[in-house]
């Protein structure tokens, strides 16, 4: 359940699903290419076990789902909402700015968000309302005019009733690659997305990198993973309340703990082998707990150099000084500070997002925000004056690389050079 395992194992292991899926995942691909709606159905059956003459859910089958949970729930979804909106609105770039940088030459940026992007919103195991709102909220406070849902069936009411809060336009009642596929391609009900975000298992996170030149993608965000430092200070049943809130997602799901007292892995796993013998989702944490492994750091510049080789989706600092390795650390998609800083509020409520990059991709890209939502467009505005302060720079630059004509565009436009240029 918690044993010593080398950091290299642990990452191999938590990777290895993507590359034994991929011909599935081609397969279905091909199948959603090709046959549109008919194979989303005949997948949708196949996989799910549920037939949809439509896959569209419709306004009733919404409001149906109001009925079904209750009015805490309900109100817990818009509280989650408020906070979540704030901390994405902070995030939110100018729409348009400018600033002259030297006389007759003024430079800027302009935001353009997306038109239509598409949501992935888990299911089968778990109702993940809270991913709806994670995933459709900061495209809605970008600007986003469209954003589709797809979550496979039966969508729980708690995730429909969470995708209505949070704004979306449309949802599909269909899931794993094929979902994927249908927002990249497009079939006769659902109409292409330009960029497709949200977590996934190993068939939705291969089937977004498979279509990568189709469609935007967030990045890659499959089965859920945290890397716990923790030290002499920490309590054990904390540490073992967060491996089995990370544990309980998915049985691919990893956990890693780096532990600078060797006392610690012990006292973990026995609240570990309690903790787990009372969850209701004890079989999905058995197979879990097989990618869980811990390692000893004599120092904490031992634990930073496993910290940034791991590149962590989750990073829990539970250690007696904790800023030191803030402004140390390098790579994670989110991290969590402090004994009380518990994954689940970034999960949840406290505002920041949810989706983040797993499988060592924190090294390369950051958890989903505003900026993913939007393209960004620079802008130059040079008059005459300025034109004559980079004019020499333009043309020696330009002839350098021979592009006489590039040299030529700005001579031309020089006082007294037009009819010698």
């Amino acid at each position: 359940m918690l044993r010593e395992k080398a950091l290299e194992e642990w990452i191999a292991n938590r990777s290895a699903g993507l590359t034994s899926v991929r011909p599935a995942v081609e397969e279905i691909i091909a199948r959603v290419r090709d046959g549109g709606d008919a194979a989303l159905r005949e997948l949708t059956q196949k996989y799910d076990g549920v037939f949809r003459e439509s896959i569209r859910i419709t306004p009733e089958e919404i409001e149906n789902a109001y009925s079904r949970v209750d009015e805490g729930f309900i109100r817990s979804l818009e509280d989650a909402r408020s906070r979540i909106t704030r901390f994405h609105e902070i995030q939110k770039p100018r729409n348009l700015w400018l600033e002259e940088i030297e006389p007759g030459i003024v430079l800027g940026m302009r935001m353009v968000p997306l038109d239509r992007v598409g949501a992935y919103v888990p299911g089968g195991r778990a109702a993940y309302a809270s991913t709806a709102l994670m995933t459709v909220i900061p495209a809605r406070v970008a600007g986003v005019r469209s954003v589709c849902c797809c979550s496979p069936p039966p969508i729980a009411p708690q995730s429909l009733v969470a995708m209505d809060i949070a704004g979306a336009d449309e949802v599909f009642a269909v899931g794993g690659a094929q979902a994927v596929a249908a927002m990249a391609l497009g079939t006769e009900s659902i109409r292409p997305v330009r960029k497709i975000v949200g977590p996934g298992n190993v068939y939705v996170t291969t089937a977004k990198m498979l279509l990568r030149d189709t469609v935007e993608i967030d990045f890659p965000a499959g089965p859920s993973e945290i890397v716990i430092l923790a030290d002499g200070s920490a309590r054990p049943d904390f540490i073992a309340a967060d491996i089995v809130a990370q544990a309980e997602h998915d049985p691919n799901a990893a956990c890693y703990l780096v532990a600078l007292d060797p006392s610690l892995p012990g006292k973990v796993l026995l609240e570990l082998m309690l903790q787990v013998r009372e969850s209701p989702r004890k079989e999905i944490l058995e197979k879990a707990l097989e990618n869980t492994g811990y390692t000893l750091a004599a120092s904490i510049g031992e634990a930073l150099t496993i910290i940034n080789r791991a590149a962590p989706e989750h990073l829990s600092l539970q250690i007696n000084d904790p800023m030191q390795v803030l402004m140390h650390a390098g790579y994670a998609g989110s991290v969590f500070v402090g004994s009380y800083s518990a994954v689940a509020c970034g999960d949840y409520a406290s505002g920041t997002n949810h989706v983040l990059p797993t499988a060592g991709y924190a090294s390369t890209y950051s958890g989903l925000d505003v900026l993913h939502f939007c393209t960004r467009s620079t802008i130059q505005m040079i008059n005459q004056e300025g034109l004559s302060r980079i004019a020499d720079t333009v043309e020696t630059l330009a002839r350098a690389e021979g592009l006489e004509g590039h040299a030529r565009s700005v001579r031309i436009r020089r006082p007294g050079e037009r009819k010698n240029a």
